[in-house]
């Protein structure tokens, strides 16, 4: 195993430090530094980077930072620190970004289906806040579907959280970089190329994001954050390789 390099231990420690802090203040933490719909009260510019040190439960910061554990160190070792802090960020801020998008235009969708039903923007607020206190699952009328009020609302009052984004950005250059790399999963005695295992996982993310339908995770799951840390992070690994890193490292 890779010795524990010095930037991902940082980002453990954060990580955790996050974790046990919003255990104890609870709903203050998640209010202040989860990544809220631009259109949302609680949003804050912020948490385009805090969100990314906050997570919804156990499960959810163990697999995240025992993934970060596998693959950062070996990758960090590889790119050096400076490189590898910007890969992590910068996939965590694509997939904040592309996240995000998806959630305008899910909102945007739902949202013209009240205009065109004859609602005004100000009623339009009040069904948010309305169903916000008691529930998307309602039907408004019946000149609105079900499933339009619960896309609009949502979209509007769901917070993301979770290293997520910037882990599958480690992923995917690791498998730039390691295509061929034997890796096994638990219970699962049979080595797969990280180029297959982390390529299959991807396409199972965009067949969620794409169909709506989860096949691994919570069903809350920001699939599109996923995708958006993917690409940028092979993207920019891709691009680094392609220009000889190692003779052009950042130290």
């Amino acid at each position: 195993m890779s010795r524990l390099t010095e930037t991902v231990k940082s980002l453990l420690i954060i990580n955790v430090l996050f974790f046990f802090g919003t255990q104890f203040i609870g709903d203050f933490a998640y209010k202040y530094f989860a990544l809220w719909f631009p259109e949302h009260p609680n949003f804050e510019y912020w948490q385009i980077i805090s969100h990314m040190f906050m997570h919804g439960g156990f499960s959810h910061i163990l697999f995240n930072m025992f993934a970060l554990f596998i693959f950062g160190s070996v990758l960090e070792q590889y790119l050096g620190q400076n490189r590898f802090i910007f890969l992590y960020l910068t996939a965590g801020l694509g997939a904040a970004g592309l996240q995000i998008l998806f959630s305008y235009l899910n909102y945007n969708e739902a949202f013209n289906i009240y205009i065109d039903a004859g609602y005004s923007i100000s009623e339009i607020k009040e069904v948010i806040a309305y169903t916000e206190r008691v529930g998307n699952k309602i039907q408004i009328s019946s000149d609105i579907p079900r499933s339009a009020t619960e896309q609009l609302v949502s979209s509007y009052i769901t917070p993301m959280v979770g290293a997520s984004g910037a882990i599958f950005g480690v992923l995917a250059a690791f498998a730039v970089v390691y295509p061929n790399m034997p890796l096994f999963i638990i219970f699962i005695p049979i080595p797969i190329k990280a180029k297959y295992l982390i390529g299959g996982y991807f396409l199972l993310n965009v067949y969620s994001a794409l169909s709506g339908n989860t096949i691994l995770g919570p069903s809350n799951t920001a699939y599109w954050a996923h995708i958006g840390g993917a690409v940028i992070g092979f993207i920019t690994m891709w691009y680094w390789k392609k220009n000889e890193l190692n003779n052009n490292r950042w130290n």
